[in-house]
């Protein structure tokens, strides 16, 4: 007697173990890799990504890139974590960290075909990782807040190679400014929240037309045409309550018999809005901020008392309005004094294109500023945000840890000796996946070459020989093609893109390192549909 086969798993689902899921599983995280990987660098290409609907995403942004790919696969989509964990970390560098996430696993794979253990080289690789960290924190410089030129330049370096790099002297200027001025000290740390960074962005003009507002820029205008246009010196009110009459909580109805009742009726709304206007005007308020509504009498009057004023502003851009003005934001208007208010140089209606946008600006220490950018197109505005948006991450990564490292693939070539010179430290296997790591690592100069378009083995050698003799920020100008001191050069990043990378990366690495089983569960609808009646045709 034959034994019956024993099923565990409902019918449908997939199973595949040991080397083959490995191999699955390091062949997905490659191709990942291999996607982003012509975006990296000043000479990476960009990519264009057209979704079902059609619509057109253009960026040589990694994290972008993979959120609009939709990707599948679950040990890819692993991949895609790390890229997410780099842009809320840092905000840049998503490339850098997939590519290396890539490598990890392509070099621990010929290591496995070599019959070394997984967990070996797991082992081996946190190992790497913790020494990467030390390593790297050695080679960095401090810097600090005052420090304009070389955070200037961190920014000019994350926008070069984007849709922004032409005009990344402009731009590199506005990031800087706008990091200064929200930035905040606290028991000798800087903090800074780029939440208080608005940035809005409108088709028209071009990149250079782009500026910084010291103050919030709203997409409102004012709600009445006999209201000033420009107020100077204004004295801001920023209300959290509506100027009309309130509908009550509960179904009630008002029975009205005589045209005498009805007036009555009317003059007391009027009565009522013509109070809360009253309570503006005594605060000594020239503009209102009004995150509700605004009754049409209400709008006449605070016109005729000369009051600029706007309605159904967002939450987030009140709060931004308090940092900017100094204001407070007042939920019931029997509170609003003197003290509660704002204060801003001028507050002004801008047509920008076809809409009215309303400018908060000239505050004295604006605490939320907005950088306003301009392009020709839709495709090239949403890359430049990208672009300003990397660049901020870097400035305030630089200022907040307060170490930075050369660019041009320096640190990498530098962490590679010196991880290669650890490793003969170690014993056993682990020195095998040591050494495969500082391998991977020199991915990020490899593929800048090639990108490039130069001789990535070359350019790889030239690199290790200047490092060789002690100058430890030798990286690569891919515009002459030669190898060079890429601080004197201004290339340069913050600290934390390396470090977050290389932590990301072999974490993940690790992760998948250690899966030897996939199981795929089978469709829950299968099996389940009742079977389809054949045609009954010539019956």
């Amino acid at each position: 007697m034959t034994q019956q086969p024993i099923f565990i798993l409902q019918e449908g689902s997939q199973r595949t173990v040991g080397r083959d899921a490995q191999r699955n599983n390091i062949m997905a995280a490659k191709l990942v890799a291999e996607t982003v990987r012509t975006t990296l660098g000043p000479k990476g290409m960009d990519k264009m990504l057209v979704d079902s609907t059609g619509d057109i995403v253009v960026t040589n942004d990694g994290v972008t890139i993979l959120e609009e790919m939709q990707i599948e696969h679950p040990a890819a989509k692993m991949i895609v974590e790390v890229a997410k964990t780099q842009e809320a970390e840092v905000g840049d560098g998503t490339t850098t960290a997939v590519i290396l996430a890539g490598e990890l696993l392509k070099n621990a794979e010929a290591l496995l075909d070599k019959n070394v253990h997984p967990t070996v080289i797991v082992k081996g690789y946190r190992i790497a990782s913790e020494k990467s960290q030390e390593i790297l924190n050695n080679m960095a410089t401090k810097i600090s807040k005052n420090d304009a030129d070389v955070l200037k330049k961190i920014s000019m370096t994350a926008m070069t190679g984007k849709g922004a790099e032409y005009s990344k002297e402009l731009l590199g200027n506005l990031t800087v400014n706008a990091v200064q001025m929200v930035s905040e000290e606290n028991d000798s740390k800087i903090l800074v929240d780029l939440d208080n960074i608005k940035i809005e962005k409108k088709v028209g003009g071009g990149v250079d037309d782009s500026q910084i507002i010291r103050g919030i820029v709203i997409d409102k205008e004012r709600v009445h045409s006999q209201m000033p246009v420009k107020v100077k010196n204004a004295k801001v009110a920023l209300v959290d309550a509506a100027l009309e009459v309130k509908n009550t909580e509960i179904d009630a109805k008002i029975q009205i018999t005589s045209p005498d009742q009805l007036e009555g009726f009317l003059e007391q709304e009027e009565r009522m809005i013509r109070k809360m206007v009253d309570k503006v005007v005594n605060s000594g308020a020239n503009v209102l901020i009004c995150q509700k509504g605004i009754d049409d009498l209400g709008q006449h009057l605070l016109a005729k008392k000369g009051i600029y004023a706007c309605r159904r502003v967002k939450k987030s851009d009140m709060d931004k309005l308090v940092k900017a003005t100094g204001g407070k934001l007042v939920s019931n208007l029997d509170d609003l004094s003197r003290e509660d208010l704002g204060e801003a140089g001028v507050v002004r209606e801008v047509k920008v294109g076809e809409d009215q946008y309303t400018y908060v600006e000239d505050c004295k220490n604006p605490k939320a500023v907005t950088i306003f950018v301009r392009g020709g197109t839709s495709h090239v505005i949403d890359e430049v945000e990208r672009a300003v948006k990397d660049a901020l991450g870097d400035v305030t990564s630089a200022l907040v840890s307060g170490k930075v490292v050369a660019g041009g693939g320096a640190p990498e070539v530098e962490l590679a000796k010196e991880l290669r010179l650890f490793a003969n430290s170690l014993k056993g296997r682990e020195q095998l996946a040591v050494l495969a790591f500082a391998d991977a690592v020199e991915v990020v100069p490899r593929t800048l070459a090639e990108n490039a378009g130069l001789d990535p083995i070359d350019m790889l050698t030239a690199m290790k020989a200047e490092h060789d003799n002690g100058n430890k920020s030798a990286g690569l100008d891919v515009f002459s093609g030669k190898v060079v001191d890429a601080w004197r050069t201004g290339v340069i990043e913050p600290l934390k893109i390396k470090t977050q990378a290389v932590q990301s990366a072999s974490e993940v690495t690790n992760l998948i390192l250690r899966i030897d089983d996939v199981i795929a569960a089978g469709s829950l609808d299968k099996g389940s549909k009742m079977p389809q009646m054949p045609p009954m045709e010539g019956m």
